[in-house]
């Protein structure tokens, strides 16, 4: 679907300058994570151990110079890649998640509502455009082909994940998209030109409030401006439809940085977004605990490792879910004691799933760029065997998708 000039007398969104308030930790007004004497931010859990340093890139060319490193094979077929059908209006009663590739999911809620996450439409998840890692399945759409986006909500800052080339694009292609950024990101959004952006520190959340006034018309992006306290309006009948939504910003374990000198500058998240009485969640990109270096084949389950797992997973779950849906990460995970903190596996990513209170939820993080050593088929596979270990059905309850593929969740 071509993309069409904006018309603010058919819809507007309006975000509320005024946090909302909801659940949190008694001891979330202590800021512990972030660093008390200087700039920048901490996992604050013992389940966070940092493990990359500058023996990290040393300790991986010995695996590959002794043979115990391995090149994921890329070759076709891996994950099929399918052209996206987007709904061509508004009306919609079910929540629809696309999978876009890798972390990037499009959200259609009932009622209207339109969100893009961690879009990166970019051959190369680099800052360079001829060397960094290089999709092995190809870009499903461009964001030209998608009719309407309300909000694009950013986990953190590493180029998987957040892509300038990208956001630029979607800024071109509907001026008026509001952005949502974990604490310390807008200075780089104002350096870009873009001015609509909201940047959030965990447990808090704001209103949108979309006004449609045509609810079967086309435009293509959203008028956003700010409002002020009190100016939520009631439907008076026969007038336009109004749909409130809250987005809320919530903890996940991970780090972040733009280039060498900017490590935990600024801060990373995942996400709630409630619309319409349906509730999902962004995991972002996370770990769940620190797996030490052990003998190949050890099970890192093993109680008498008893290694400490993320605890704000839990809070999640019990302070601000259920999740009708959740967006969970399953791959870029192995080796286990690099990647463990920073990147969960399909056996952390149920444990998450269970935690945070979903009902049903979909695997991203995977079938796109080779970022580790796993397989590129490998994480559905051991998701299954993870989901069977927990006594949850293989299929219908977490369940991966292809590229391009959406799926519907009515219950």
């Amino acid at each position: 679907m071509a993309s069409a000039p904006t018309s603010a007398a058919l819809y507007a969104t309006v975000i509320s300058s005024a946090q909302v308030t909801g659940a949190e930790p008694k001891d979330a007004k202590e800021l512990k994570h972030h660093l008390k004497h200087g700039k920048g931010f901490q996992n604050p859990w013992d389940s966070y151990k940092n493990t990359v340093g500058p023996t990290t890139i040393l300790d991986i060319a010995w695996r590959y110079f002794t043979g115990q490193g391995r090149w994921p094979d890329t070759t076709p077929p891996t994950v099929p890649v399918h052209k996206p059908t987007f709904l061509p209006t508004r009306d919609s009663s079910a929540l629809r998640a696309t999978w876009l590739g890798h972390a990037c999911y499009y959200i259609e809620f009932p009622g209207g509502l339109r969100v893009l996450f961690d879009p990166v439409f970019t051959p190369r998840c680099s800052p360079f455009t001829f060397m960094g890692p290089k999709r092995y399945t190809d870009i499903p759409c461009e964001i030209s082909n998608i009719p309407y986006i309300d909000a694009v909500v950013i986990s953190h800052n590493h180029y998987d994940h957040m892509s300038h080339p990208t956001i630029m694009n979607i800024k071109k292609k509907h001026p008026n998209v509001h952005f949502f950024v974990p604490l310390g990101n807008k200075t780089w959004f104002l350096k870009c030109g873009i001015h609509n952006v909201t940047e959030l520190d965990w447990w808090e959340s704001r209103d949108i409030k979309l006004t449609v006034m045509d609810h079967a018309s086309k435009p293509t992006s959203t008028d956003v401006s700010v409002m002020g306290d009190g100016e939520r309006k009631v439907n008076e009948a026969g007038g336009p439809k109004t749909i409130v939504a809250t987005i809320g910003c919530l903890p996940c374990q991970h780090t972040s940085a733009r280039g060498p000198f900017d490590r935990n500058h600024t801060l990373w998240a995942s996400w709630s977004v409630e619309s319409c009485g349906k509730k999902v969640w962004f995991a972002g990109d996370t770990g769940y605990r620190t797996v030490p270096r052990l003998p190949t084949g050890s099970d890192d389950y093993d109680p008498k490792l008893q290694l400490p797992y993320c605890p704000a997973f839990t809070q999640i779950g019990t302070l601000r879910g259920p999740f009708d849906l959740g967006l969970i990460p399953i791959g870029a995970y192995e080796p286990r004691y690099i990647m463990s903190s920073m990147h969960a596996n399909p056996v952390d990513s149920v444990n998450i799933f269970v935690d945070t209170k979903c009902r049903r939820a979909l695997g991203m993080h995977w079938g796109t760029w080779v970022l580790t050593e796993e397989d590129v088929l490998e994480p559905p596979r051991i998701l299954k065997t993870a989901l069977r270990a927990k006594d949850i059905p293989e299929t219908g309850v977490f369940d991966v998708c292809d590229i391009g593929e959406s799926k519907e969740f009515d219950a």
